[in-house]
């Protein structure tokens, strides 16, 4: 009885290390008396115990890396570069996979420092800023061929940080600052110009208006001047028009006189005149009117 137990027993043990499971998206290496047997795939297997063993189980889902290399720009500038890379094990090279490298992750971290290193010394800081992506393509590029003859696939590399040394980090933004300071100054000066030429129109416009509503003003009093001394002189036959002219000139006189006194705020101006100078004010009046004629057409005959 003791010894069909114990058969049962060995019988169980030997049941059970011959049955193993492989999980999905992973596959595993069985060798038989310590050389390569086959690959085993997802689902229920069976091994010959003792003979047979499973020395590898590899997942065939993708990794992540992460990579951390300093090195220096074109520019002497020392930069700390982060590179993602995105592998995983070929289903069709399980077996370089599992015998070509004894430490894939080493390997591949190899290949990021020698590209790296070989392609941010070429280029200066800004550059590795704006061709990151570059960068990143390159590697993918360099690091395919080979890790694929080991069995393990390149999904994508990416450059996800660029660290510089952080007195480069403040004086970037330093620069950056007085970029922007100055466009600003040179916006701010360009809309003080515009105001300023704007308004220098406006006045220009306002003076030629002003100026038209004088001369329009003038030729108005003229005009009115005019009508007066003809119906003066139509109503009292034998005048003269300089006798008339004396009389409007004395009326305004007497009203721009008025018009100061009636100010409250007008300062008081002291003129040495009588009622009789006012032919003599209408002659000197005149005779500059007369002048100033001459004068301009002395000019133009020149």
């Amino acid at each position: 009885m003791d010894l069909f137990a114990i058969l049962c027993i060995l019988l169980f043990l030997l049941l059970f290390g011959s049955i193993f499971i492989v999980r999905q998206q992973s596959c595993a290496v069985i060798e038989r008396l310590g050389k390569f047997n086959r690959i085993a795939h997802p689902g229920l297997h069976w091994k010959i115990p003792i003979i047979d063993d499973v020395v590898s189980t590899l997942s065939l889902r993708i990794n992540q890396l992460g990579v951390s290399v300093e090195t220096k720009t074109l520019d002497n500038v020392f930069v700390n570069v982060v590179v993602a890379v995105q592998y995983r094990v070929l289903p069709e090279k399980v077996f370089e996979a599992c015998y070509a490298l004894q430490n894939p992750e080493y390997q591949i971290k190899a290949f990021v420092f020698d590209l790296v290193r070989a392609q941010v010394p070429k280029l200066s800081l800004d550059d590795v800023f704006s061709k990151k992506n570059d960068i990143a393509d390159a590697m993918k590029i360099e690091l395919s061929k080979p890790m694929s003859e080991f069995g393990y696939g390149i999904i994508e590399t990416l450059v996800t940080d660029i660290n510089p040394d952080q007195n480069v980090k403040a004086a970037m933004n330093e620069i950056n600052t007085a970029q922007r300071l100055r466009v600003a100054a040179s916006e701010k000066g360009e809309a003080e110009k515009i105001l300023k030429v704007k308004q220098a129109e406006a006045e220009a416009e306002a003076s030629i208006l002003h100026g038209k509503g004088i001369a329009g003003q003038r030729q108005a009093i003229i005009e009115g001047l005019g009508q007066s001394v003809e119906e003066f002189v139509r109503q009292l036959p034998g005048t003269q028009a300089s006798h008339v002219m004396d009389m409007v000139l004395l009326i305004q006189y007497i009203d721009t006189l008025k018009e100061i006194g009636a100010g409250s705020k007008s300062n008081v101006i002291f003129v040495p005149h009588s009622p009789g100078n006012v032919a003599d004010l209408g002659e000197q009046i005149r005779e500059s009117i007369f002048a100033a004629q001459k004068i301009k057409e002395d000019g133009t005959e020149k």
